[in-house]
């Protein structure tokens, strides 16, 4: 950073001036004190970020943030204003980096990833009609096996307690029963939607 490039900064009185102008609510002294640390903010942030946009929003809060300390008479030596500014644009930056590694990572949707459809209502209905069409087929016992495991999630151990049945019984039928009707489902899904001879 050449003194070129950059407005030099103010002495230690300098700064003691700028910062009780400030507080009085002087514009021309808040455009100075924008002036003198903005350009400066914003290269801190780009060197440590690597993002000019987040640099540039970065470099913003910091101002405003110091802008409204001053005013409001948050800082205790007038004289120390320029350590003041790097010490908010640290705890800014240390707060940029702490939200980003709490952020799930996002990754880009290429072209050929899959896209899941959004699920179709009416689809769903009819889905859960014809489940409830192939459980009519099935005794009081076996709906309840069924049920106990699908609906309830126990596992086959404790469906035979409640039903007083071994665990080995109660594998073997819901095996059974969940072949049974996967396969009446499919059946009846074949004919779903067929229109009756003669319409």
């Amino acid at each position: 950073m050449t003194g070129g490039r950059f407005p030099p900064l103010p002495s230690a009185q300098e700064q003691t001036s700028l910062v009780e102008q400030i507080r009085r609510g002087e514009t021309s002294a808040e455009e100075r004190l924008a002036g003198l640390f903005h350009e400066r903010v914003r290269i801190l942030a780009l060197a440590r970020t690597r993002n000019r946009e987040a640099a540039i929003e970065l470099a913003q809060d910091v101002v405003m943030a110091v802008l409204i300390a001053l005013r409001n008479g948050h800082i205790r030596e007038s004289a120390k204003l320029t350590e003041f500014v790097y010490g908010t644009a640290r705890n800014h930056l240390n707060n940029y980096f702490r939200v980003r590694s709490r952020a799930p990572q996002e990754d880009e949707l290429l072209p050929d990833h899959g896209v899941v459809e959004p699920s179709d209502p009416i689809a769903e209905l009819e889905r859960i009609t014809l489940v409830r069409q192939a459980l009519t087929m099935l005794n009081a016992d076996d709906r309840k096996i069924l049920l106990l495991t699908l609906v309830d999630g126990l596992k086959p151990g404790e469906i035979a307690r409640r039903l007083g049945l071994s665990g080995e019984v109660v594998r073997a039928r819901k095996s059974r029963l969940l072949k049974k009707v996967i396969e009446h489902v499919q059946t009846l899904s074949r004919t779903w939607g067929q229109e009756p001879p003669g319409c």
